[in-house]
């Protein structure tokens, strides 16, 4: 795995553990941004309002949470955001949703079910490499389209929208080691005009 580089999962992922009459739900998804995991948890919540505890992990990048949502500190998301790490992912969250079935399992009973509610989702699960990549808008106009998109795949890059009318708007990822490449060659296009986003 290189550095513009990073594994996740293909499609998200559930399993299901019980220890001593608590049952502990993993749901094990492919996100994209903070606002993303957050907004899972909020659906999770309201699927799951019942459940005593509603415990997030997530790795994006340097970006890391593990929370606990009133469990003894450190026996929930730690171990589900080390089992995240174990298994390599990347821009990858976890949430696992425990309803409480009156024993107490101590905290390194609840360290072992949340790593492993989550371990168990991410079994035989299927993961993609996928690139970090910049994104930037190119403004021009129609008759030099083609050109834009030549520049584009020249250097790796992913058109992610399109946007083709008289005067036309092009998003495209460029990895992070092809972007002086990439920019030089946009200055050479004329009537061209390229924003970061």
């Amino acid at each position: 795995m290189t550095t513009e580089s990073y594994h996740t999962l293909v499609a998200p992922v559930t399993a299901e553990l019980r220890d001593r009459g608590s049952r502990f739900l993993a749901f094990v998804f492919p996100v994209g941004d903070v606002a993303e995991a957050k907004a899972a948890l909020a659906e999770k919540r309201k699927e799951h309002p019942k459940a005593n505890h509603h415990c997030l992990a997530y790795r994006m990048g340097s970006d890391s949470r593990a929370s606990d949502d009133g469990e003894p500190s450190g026996s929930a998301g730690r171990p589900m955001l080390g089992a995240l790490d174990s298994a390599g992912l990347d821009y990858t969250a976890a949430i696992v949703v425990r309803y409480f079935g009156g024993t107490l399992l101590g905290v390194p009973g609840l360290i072992h079910a949340y790593r492993t509610a989550v371990a168990d989702a991410l079994a035989g699960a299927g993961t993609v490499e996928k690139f970090i990549e910049i994104p930037y808008e190119i403004s021009c106009d129609y008759g030099s389209v083609g050109d834009v998109l030549r520049v584009v795949r020249m250097n790796d890059g992913t058109v992610l929208k399109q946007d083709m009318q008289l005067f036309c708007t092009v998003v495209a990822g460029i990895r992070p080691s092809a972007e002086p490449r990439f920019l030089a060659a946009m200055t050479d296009l004329r009537g061209a005009t390229v924003k970061k986003l």
